[in-house]
Parts: C-alpha cells; structure tokens; sequence
C-alpha cells in the first residue's frame, strides 16, 4: 500500500470533451455508409434511365415484330366458326 498512483492528479475524460471529439470527428467528412448508398444509388439510377432511354429509341427505330403464320389446321377450324366452308370441301 506503499505504492501512489501517478495518476492521482489527472482527471478522467469527461462527457464534455468526450462530446466534443464526436462532434469534430462528424464534420470531418461524410459518413462511408452514405457514400456507399448515394454511389449505388447512382448507378441504379444511371443504369433504368438508360434502358428506358433504349427501350424508346428501340420502338422508333426497329420495325414491328412480325405476327407468327397461323396453321392450316386452325384457319380452317376459324373459317368453319364463321360457316365459311373450306375450299376442296
């Protein structure tokens, strides 16, 4: 019990000066997190405007697609509906 502690004239941190170095560490510079959000958010952005931006030059430019050849078999069931007879029939 000899023994004294250096540390005996020091006073421990206190809330204020704690505060403080929260404070200036805040205004450093911003939050990672949010940079990491706002850069893929960004490019979220960048990458639907520009399919929207294909997808309507697409629709001025290329021709419409073509319509797929109806079967022999369904023409005729089509033409027996409307009580169009077949022709060979």
């Amino acid at each position: 019990m000899d023994e004294e502690f250096e540390f005996g004239d020091k006073a421990p941190p206190s809330s204020d000066r704690v505060g403080n170095t929260v404070k200036d560490a805040g205004a450093k510079g911003f939050n990672p997190g949010l940079i990491v959000l706002l850069v893929v958010g960004g490019l979220l952005l960048v990458f639907l405007i520009g399919n929207y931006i294909l997808y309507m030059y697409a629709q001025k430019t290329l021709p419409p697609k073509k319509k797929k050849p109806v079967s022999k078999k369904k023409m005729k069931k089509e033409r027996l509906k409307q009580g169009v007879s077949a022709p060979g029939e």
